[in-house]
């Protein structure tokens, strides 16, 4: 397994061993003992599927209590996944990295509690999974606005096209009046 922090350290870029043969492959997406060696201490306790269409956005989504670390991959396509430090006591608050993730490539992101996070899909459908470190509780919910301009995330769709975005999504609050993390 190879690990490889983001600009914003904390965020990682987990790229397992893949062992392939004529049959296919294998790989071991979540090894404990792995983990926690590289610094991820989490314990999981809720996992996501969700599928979407190219060009859906979702996000930027996190919980203002009970928040979720998150280690995100693809089962199927490529999306853009995004991540933003809503921690205020770190060097890193506001900032935003963003990473390429494919089924293809089979990479992973751990993305720690305190951030926000969403993803764009690039290919034709995508599935993405993603392991959280507490459960969801739409009570705590929030949703930071994607195209804030004080976040200046370089979402990659295409010129002249506007994403598929939810409602809730589309009403997100921008980082100056959004609730975040001490």
């Amino acid at each position: 397994m190879q690990i490889t922090p983001l600009e914003i350290p904390d965020v990682l870029v987990i790229q397992p061993r893949v062992f392939e043969d004529a049959r296919g492959f294998f790989l071991e997406s979540y090894h404990k003992e792995q983990f926690r060696a590289a610094g991820i201490s989490a314990d999981f306790l809720q996992d996501n599927h969700s599928g979407s269409r190219r060009g859906s956005l979702r996000g930027l989504h996190y919980q203002v209590r009970q928040p979720q670390g998150k280690l995100v991959r693809l089962a199927v396509g490529e999306a853009f996944d995004v991540a933003v430090d809503l921690r205020r006591s770190s060097p890193t608050y506001g900032r935003c990295v963003g990473v390429r993730l494919s089924a293809e490539r089979k990479d992973q992101l751990w993305i720690p509690p305190g951030f926000a996070h969403g993803f764009y899909v690039l290919s034709d459908w995508a599935e993405v999974l993603y392991k959280a470190t507490d459960y969801y509780a739409p009570q705590w919910e929030r949703t930071l606005l994607w195209n804030d301009p004080a976040l200046a995330i370089q979402w990659p769709i295409p010129q002249g096209q506007q994403p598929l975005i939810s409602e809730k999504d589309r009403n997100g609050i921008p980082l100056a009046a959004a609730d975040t993390y001490d």
